[in-house]
């Protein structure tokens, strides 16, 4: 997965958010062994220091949790995952939500139009297979 980093918000909280999304996703799996802060830094293009302020953050939603000699590991606590997954769900939904709202659209339009997209992506995937 590709390190996508804009100028518009905080470098760090961009890398907290796409390490949290690789947890969540199960692209880093519990008790996966990260790299080290230099390696990951060096891939995302950041510096080293802002890494760890991001890995820091990380570790204290509990993400992350540090051995001192054996480096960085994500957790094992399925629970931790399970409720940082509901919480960007959660931010994912009003943001879009509100959107809608923007556009002028009620509750029922927006389930409605939500159907039907997903009903045409069932239908794409037979048209696929």
């Amino acid at each position: 997965m590709k390190w996508i980093i804009d100028s518009d918000r905080p470098i760090y909280k961009q890398l907290v958010e796409q390490i949290e999304l690789r947890i969540i996703s199960g692209i880093y799996s519990p008790g996966e062994k990260l790299e080290s802060v230099r390696e990951m830094a060096m891939d995302a293009g950041v510096n080293p220091n802002t890494m760890q302020k991001a890995l820091a953050e990380l570790e204290r939603m509990g993400l992350v949790f540090a051995q001192r000699t054996s480096g960085r590991f994500i957790t094992e606590d399925m629970k931790v995952i399970e409720e940082a997954k509901k919480g960007l769900a959660v931010q994912e939904i009003s943001a879009f939500l509100e959107k809608m709202k923007k556009l002028g659209m009620g509750r029922n339009e927006i389930l409605e139009l939500m159907e039907k997209i997903e009903e045409g992506e069932k239908e794409d995937d037979h048209i696929k297979h």
